[in-house]
């Protein structure tokens, strides 16, 4: 072992193979909660905009700001979280961020005013970054390591059905209450999760190193401007606002990576992705969630400004990708713990590519069948990749990198998710009533370079000591 694994972890502490069968089950339970908890809380609150503007007497541009700092809030915190799970314990950092998000969800039911709101929601924000940054991180020392793949195939069961039913939960909601509901139900499944996961998240093991809060400032602010830059580029803000705010994010970076090159486990992982299969597994991963944010952006406008279609067949022909994702997610799971990543991500991915294609070149006037197949087609290949490729990222890294493993994780995922939907809105500033169709063929290009990147793990050797 060499002298920087040593550092990073307590000796004293022995890297357990997964959770007993009872326990495991609880802690699932709890861990699952939170996670679907977070994962519903931005689609829950994109229906309620309209709510929320009319009642606090506040313009669309202006209530937009409930989704964005809950975004920020969520992303520019997720590295230095996942790093300080390393130090103090992944279990605290998750139990923190759930009762964080637990009260954020109390404030934002009582505001009265969208500054109380935005504080509410950003607080929100934090406490969900407490739970995706260490969730995967959590899974990992939960089953046991032939059972991995399954766990994270749960684990993406999970969020692709917070996806599918969000909306639908959403509606239902406002349909027999009013919005300060959507948040207040968090509440009590919030309450139990903490109850639960008090008493059956693992202790895992504790970096004996001290946390950098100027890096852990440096890598928020980093992620933070990165968004920014990105959400001010799809919402047409002035080209030096967007070329600002990137290029600042770019030197902190830049100042991270010279501040912690010695460290044994610096905030921005880079010493992770000197490792072949990480760095191709999480650029992978950037890339799938791009294909995701390009097409569900575009495909609502090209169903109804193009294909003429109602609001409610739009919602309809817009299901069968997250639905398939959710069937499928366990299936690929159970599949990694048998054959390479490699293999199954990169299959998944051209499935994933070739629907797009697909998508993109519709018949003027398609059948119901006709669009239903094709969005089933790219959510069997979404989901038949995004499994393999988190068990094929986290197992990557060493059990005491696994909260910064977890943090590239919801990083990867958020980044490609935001970057797809700018550029979604790039293309319908560029090609006008086409923007639909170019977005939809520049996401089937993101998956065609993904799958080459999932191939070319084949090619490299596995990490000793992961």
């Amino acid at each position: 072992m060499s002298s920087e694994t040593k550092s990073a972890n307590r000796p004293a502490v022995a890297v357990m193979d997964g959770l007993p069968a009872e326990r495991r089950r609880w802690a699932v339970a709890a861990i699952f909660t939170a996670l679907a908890m977070a994962s519903l809380d931005t689609a829950i609150a994109n229906i309620a905009l309209p709510a929320i503007a009319a009642d606090l007497h506040v313009s669309p541009a202006d209530v937009v700001w409930v989704v964005n700092v809950y975004q920020i809030a969520l992303v520019a915190t997720l590295l230095p979280l996942g790093a300080l799970g390393e130090i103090v314990g992944h279990q605290r950092i998750y139990l923190a961020g759930l009762l964080l998000f637990t009260l954020a969800s109390l404030a934002c039911a009582c505001a009265w005013s969208l500054p109380s709101l935005l504080v509410a929601r950003a607080l929100q924000g934090l406490g969900a970054s407490g739970i995706m940054s260490v969730n995967t991180a959590l899974v990992r020392f939960v089953y046991p390591s032939r059972m991995l793949g399954r766990g994270f195939g749960h684990n993406a069961l999970v969020v692709a059905a917070a996806f599918t039913l969000g909306p639908t939960i959403a509606s239902g909601i406002l349909a027999v209450g009013p919005w300060p509901w959507l948040f207040a139900v968090n509440i009590p499944f919030g309450i139990i999760a903490i109850a639960i996961g008090m008493k059956t998240l693992p202790h895992t093991p504790r970096a004996v190193h001290a946390f950098d809060f100027v890096g852990a400032l440096l890598a928020a602010c980093c992620l933070g401007l990165f968004i920014g830059g990105i959400g001010s580029a799809a919402h047409k803000a002035s080209p030096g606002l967007v070329v600002g705010e990137l290029a600042a994010a770019l030197l902190l970076g830049f100042v991270l990576t010279r501040r912690h090159a010695d460290h044994p486990a610096p905030m921005l992982p880079i010493d992770l992705f000197r490792r072949p299969v990480f760095a191709l597994s999480a650029a992978t991963a950037v890339c799938s969630f791009a294909v995701q944010g390009l097409a569900f952006v575009s495909l609502p406008f090209y169903f109804e400004d193009i294909l003429q279609r109602s609001q409610v067949e739009t919602g309809f022909f817009l299901t069968p990708w997250p639905l398939v994702v959710a069937i499928m997610a366990p299936i690929g799971g159970r599949l990694s713990d048998r054959y390479p990543a490699g293999i199954l991500g990169g299959i998944g991915l051209a499935l994933l590519g070739v629907g797009m294609v697909l998508l993109a070149t519709l018949p003027a006037a398609p059948g119901i069948a006709n669009i239903v197949w094709r969005m089933a087609l790219c959510g069997f290949g979404f989901g038949f990749f995004q499994t393999p490729n988190m068990k094929a990222l986290m197992s990557s890294a060493p059990p005491g990198r696994s909260g910064s493993a977890s943090g590239i994780v919801a990083t990867a995922r958020l980044t490609g998710q935001t970057t797809g939907a700018a550029l979604a809105a790039l293309c319908f500033s560029l090609a006008g009533r086409d923007g639909a169709t170019v977005a939809l063929a520049l996401g089937a290009g993101f998956a065609a370079v993904g799958t080459v990147m999932s191939f070319l793990r084949l090619t490299v050797a596995p990490p000793r000591g992961a």
